[in-house]
């Protein structure tokens, strides 16, 4: 008995450790978004002071310097469609190669599984050379390169969970007269709800902190926030260090909302696939 109680403290502390280990690089980038940027480099981990205290100085000025809310704008349109586009096609994709077993539906599925293995940097030159080509490079554009780098892993973790679904269910559904998308958007989709959420929240973090892909993609034509905040570094590497601060705390906001609104469906669908799997 006591060492189950000690055991249980132990894992307590470890927790709380891991947690203020995550955390701190959170606190330290808040605190530092509320000092004048002379103070920054001098005493970047302590509390701000009388004398380093600037107020709402550095959001101000860093919202002006890069135009915070086009780069707001355009990162939650690629953000929004792109996640969402992600999750109708991997799902319908992952429910097709589940239930249809065929040499064409293996070739996709290990097609998209090798996809994941794959490095960006492989190929981000030939993806950005064809995106120009294709007239990919703007703010619609770079929505269908999303989908296409997105699908492969969550297409793998849609057909994961489908596989444990009876197919009763939808024989059931086609007895009745459904047809099959009405089976896809009425039978299977609900059941989808928590991993897709959790497919959803992944596929927010990479798209919204994404720097490289519409860097090399759109460019300086349609700014992002990482692109944006970039641009607060000035001639012989100086860096607005106090803007910056701000703005990476307001870039980190709608995710960590986002998350926090929809946690409770990330530990349903991870239980879920616990019991099922």
């Amino acid at each position: 008995m006591k060492n189950d109680i000690i055991a249980k403290k132990f894992l307590f502390l470890f927790l709380v450790l891991a947690a203020l280990y995550v955390l701190f690089p959170i606190l330290i980038v808040l605190m530092n978004s509320f000092k004048s940027k002379l103070f920054i480099s001098d005493s970047a981990f302590s509390f701000p002071t009388k004398e380093s205290f600037v107020g709402w100085y550095n959001y101000i000025s860093g919202i002006r310097k890069i135009k915070f809310f086009s780069a707001f704008g355009y990162s939650l349109w690629i953000t929004i469609a792109s996640t969402l586009g992600i999750l109708l096609v991997s799902s319908m994709l992952a429910w097709f190669i589940t239930r249809v077993k065929n040499k064409v539906t293996s070739l996709i599925y290990y097609s998209l599984v090798f996809s994941m293995i794959v490095p960006f940097q492989m190929v981000m030159f030939t993806m950005s050379k064809m995106a120009n080509i294709l007239h990919l490079d703007n703010p619609v554009g770079i929505v269908l390169i999303y989908i296409g780098f997105g699908c492969g892993m969550s297409t793998f973790m849609f057909s994961g969970f489908i596989k444990s679904i009876p197919l009763s269910l939808e024989e059931a559904a086609m007895i009745d007269g459904a047809t099959p998308p009405q089976i896809f958007f009425q039978v299977i989709i609900p059941m989808l709800k928590s991993t897709a959420i959790t497919i959803a929240i992944l596929e927010i973090m990479w798209v919204w902190n994404d720097y490289l892909l519409p860097y090399l993609t759109i460019g300086t034509d349609y700014k992002t926030i990482p692109i944006a905040i970039q641009y607060l570094r000035g001639g012989y590497g100086a860096v607005d260090m106090g803007a910056m601060m701000a703005m990476l705390v307001l870039a980190m906001i709608p995710v960590i909302v986002f998350y926090l609104t929809c946690q409770k469906y990330i530990i349903k669908g991870v239980l879920a696939g616990a019991v099922k799997g």
